[in-house]
């Protein structure tokens, strides 16, 4: 993300269980976000700077309900075993059997989709229902880690993982329901902010454990709920009602036409970064505060296609860089290109930018001459990189856990991203999001990242490899698992999550608008 004087990373996770897989929601915060200017006015100038974050980040909540827990048991590492027991399963093993593993296709995703959906289930805490953020396994259990916190996407996206094992057949409508029911009665519980829920929460004591309430992540709790109403009439109404609490003109700064990163409640204030990049997870957000009406339609033409050339620290040259309008709505646009391929750039190059919202958005479908060809480039891109470039056996950069050792991090293609994150670990996420784009190449990195690696456990993958010297990050998270699950549901499945997320009334108000525009005309 871009400040006024440099691109800084905003930490927005304060989380007090200090895990750096608290991290996984701050993708979108290293967004190309231009502060209160237009596109073509003078870049801020340099250096750009990672590290920086804005003053609400320092401030730690304390979870005192957790914190007397603990000490009631003898302090945080007795109580560990009793948070190991809330949760709802355990893996008998850390390695599946290769030979197990399908041959066909098709067969394998399933298999992939099934062990999956059983991990998601596993850690799920059984007493509130909320997923646990993550869990570290090892040979010796007393190193094993549950971190015992939970994200606002990580709950939106539970929602959606539940209506992909439905639609999967792994769990039947009557059991579906009860879990979202369940889901949502532990919502009803949590403590709020004007409508919005807080960015993290403690899974055992329910408190919240950040003071602030974040736009992106708000909006896939919503995209969750959207999608759970749509396939499940039953739970329309509870749905309903917490999706209208949540309006989105509390992040939505006016004067920029973008939408704020989220609320410092603690200190009264906005953050003072924009979501300014539209190749980013937050422009599925910005859509659905489109459609719910809270946002003018303005909004999408305002963000940013590619910078002008005088941002000298950009990771390429723009080019056919001009102003048009679509809709009645001006706006400038342009390009890059690597080896013949032309795409709008995200901010990091990574597959979780690039592709996130195709969870629930078809964009192949709804714009084919923006969104959807631009999906398709930066997957092209994506695996010519990290084959060609760097020689590497498998494909898919995208944030993830450092194989081999602790630790979260940004990792892309330089090219793809405006500033671009630096190459390292392979995630099997990356190339399960792929799916929706090209299924064939997609498939066949998921089974030699298998075949090659220690990779895969009973819970399918683990989250991420290096793929030179085969360390595995042996962790699985939350987030990651349950895109990998979408986004096998979306392809077993022709589109069955997006299918359902396009249903509700607020997609459908909005999807018309993405066919108008062509990023490469």
């Amino acid at each position: 993300m871009r400040g006024p004087a440099a691109v800084v990373l905003v930490l927005v996770a304060a989380a007090p269980v200090a895990s750096a897989s608290a991290w996984t929601r701050i993708g979108d915060a290293l967004r190309a976000l231009l502060p209160r200017r237009a596109a073509d006015e003078p870049c801020p100038l340099g250096p750009l700077v990672r590290g920086q974050a804005e003053p609400g980040a320092k401030d730690v909540v304390i979870p005192a309900r957790k914190r007397a827990w603990e000490a009631s048991l003898g302090g945080e590492e007795a109580a560990r075993p009793f948070v190991r027991a809330r949760l709802s399963g355990w893996p008998g093993r850390l390695l599946a059997d290769r030979g197990t593993l399908p041959a066909a296709d098709r067969d394998f995703v399933l298999r992939l989709a099934r062990d999956t959906w059983a991990g998601l289930e596993a850690f799920t805490d059984r007493e509130d229902h909320l997923p646990v953020d993550h869990v570290r396994l090892a040979a010796d259990p007393r190193e094993a880690r549950v971190g015992d916190y939970t994200n606002v996407t990580t709950v939106g996206l539970r929602m959606l993982a539940i209506v992909a094992a439905e639609r999967l057949g792994f769990i039947g409508a009557d059991g579906a329901i009860a879990r979202l029911r369940a889901l949502l009665a532990t919502l009803d519980g949590l403590e709020s902010y004007r409508g919005f829920f807080y960015n993290y929460y403690d899974t055992t004591s329910r408190e919240r454990t950040s003071n602030f309430v974040s736009f992106v992540d708000s909006a896939w709790l919503v995209a969750g709920l959207m999608v759970a109403r749509s396939t499940f009439p039953a739970l329309g109404e509870a749905c309903t009602r917490l999706i209208a609490r949540q309006d989105f003109r509390f992040f939505y700064d006016a004067h920029a036409g973008k939408m704020t990163h989220g609320y410092w409640v603690q200190r009264g204030a906005p953050s003072a970064y924009h979501y300014g990049m539209l190749y980013a997870e937050s422009r599925l957000g910005s859509l659905i505060a489109i459609g719910k009406g809270d946002v003018p339609e303005e909004h999408w033409f305002r963000m940013v296609r590619t910078f002008p050339p005088r941002c000298a620290w950009q990771s390429a040259t723009p080019q056919g860089r001009r102003r048009k309008t679509v809709r009645g709505h001006a706006l400038t646009g342009g390009w890059y290109a690597w080896r013949g391929t032309r795409y709008v750039p995200s901010w990091g190059g990574s597959m979780f930018e690039a592709l996130m919202p195709t969870l629930v958005l078809d964009e192949a479908r709804w714009a084919p001459d923006s969104l959807g060809a631009n999906d398709a480039a930066h997957v092209l891109v994506q695996r010519r990189w990290a084959l060609e470039v760097l020689g590497y056996p498998v494909w898919g950069l995208s944030p993830s856990r450092i194989p081999g050792g602790g630790g979260y991090a940004e990792y892309g293609v330089k090219v793809l991203g405006a500033l671009g994150y630096e190459s390292g670990a392979v995630t099997p996420h990356a190339a399960a999001l792929a799916l929706a784009v090209a299924p064939g190449d997609a498939v066949a990195d998921l089974r030699r990242l298998a075949e090659r690696y220690d990779a895969y456990g009973e819970y399918g993958f683990y989250d991420a490899v290096d793929p030179i010297g085969g360390d595995v990050a042996d962790v699985y998270l939350a987030l990651d698992q349950a895109m990998t699950l979408v986004a096998a549901a979306n392809w077993l499945v022709p589109h069955c999550i997006q299918e359902r997320f396009a249903a509700d009334p607020i997609a459908a108000r909005v999807l018309p608008l993405l066919g108008a525009e062509r990023f490469f005309d």
